[in-house]
């Protein structure tokens, strides 16, 4: 016997209990006895103890005893709460996810997202669809210029969002991005008081990013540098710019907080300092879109409204 508990073969006995019996356990350690557990899970009182002396009868161990009012778990009756509520746990899992299948709700959303697009705006909207989806499989790939367009005509994601329009599909605009010429401090062209024009530009260094598409590439910018450095991400192109190793044109959700602590400074280009770039939120099929798929976009579109 170990702190209360009968040896007992352990063959052919979980099957020979129920969920529904570890449920009434549960109430009952939860409630603090069977009157409060039956009030819990709208059951008779004697129904509720029939439960459990049935699992200790099975079972061959002691789950539970009365100290007065209230029921109070033995060791045994402890650790076998714990694994049965991970075991109840699951269960409701499955029933939630054979519910959602029934109703045509998908398993995965796969999202290629640009690495442009505020990032923030897909973590808050994807939390935000979770909440209601909790089974639901995230997938983001993360995509720059046309990658993103080239991985939905591929059929390997669900939504695309991109700088760039799909003809033959679905383009609804999302929002606008606003793009800000820096450098680091001290560069040579914050080494000026006049303001700049775009040709002085055109004799430092501009880090730019590539396309991520396999196939045609776009370009997109200002690209009129004689000597550009390419890179395959943004934070790669922040992070040089950072060091002083060249200038671009960067995402203001980006940059914000190294404007801010003095890290990166705009260029004094006059009207010319910023850019924006517009962002599509892009599909091929809306009847094929599954309730989760339609919860993102709605709820992206209220955070960009």
């Amino acid at each position: 016997m170990i702190n209360g508990a009968r040896t007992v073969p352990t063959h052919n006995v979980l099957h020979k209990t129920t969920l529904e019996q570890w449920r009434m356990f549960q109430a009952v350690a939860s409630a603090g006895g069977f009157n409060q557990a039956a009030a819990l899970v709208h059951k008779s009182q004697s129904s509720i103890h029939h439960a459990v002396q049935k699992l200790e009868s099975t079972l061959g161990v002691s789950l539970c005893v009365t100290r007065g009012r209230r029921v109070h778990l033995t060791p045994v009756g402890e650790l076998m709460l714990r694994r049965a509520s991970y075991v109840l746990d699951e269960a409701a899992r499955l029933e939630s996810l054979a519910a959602g299948l029934r109703e045509g709700v998908e398993t995965e959303l796969t999202i290629a997202v640009d690495h442009a697009f505020p990032q923030e705006l897909v973590y808050d909207t994807l939390n935000r669809v979770v909440e209601e989806y909790d089974l639901l499989c995230i997938n983001l790939r993360e995509t720059v210029l046309s990658g993103a367009n080239e991985l939905l005509l591929k059929g390997q994601v669900d939504l695309a969002i991109s700088p760039f329009t799909l003809p033959d599909c679905l383009n609804e605009e999302i929002c606008s991005v606003p793009f800000i010429a820096v450098a680091r401090p001290g560069h040579a062209l914050h080494q000026t008081d006049r303001e700049l024009a775009l040709s002085d530009l055109k004799s430092h260094r501009q880090i730019v990013v590539r396309d991520s598409a396999s196939g045609a590439r776009e370009d997109q910018g200002w690209l009129g540098a004689e000597q550009r450095w390419t890179v395959d991400h943004l934070r790669t192109s922040m992070d040089l710019v950072s060091r002083g190793l060249g200038f671009a044109w960067l995402p203001e959700p980006l940059i914000r907080m190294a404007l801010a602590i003095g890290e990166l400074q705009r260029l004094n280009l006059g009207g010319s300092t910023e850019r924006h770039v517009t962002f599509y939120l892009n599909f091929v099929d809306a009847d094929r879109l599954g309730p989760a798929t339609r919860a993102f976009m709605g709820e992206l579109r209220y955070r960009t409204m």
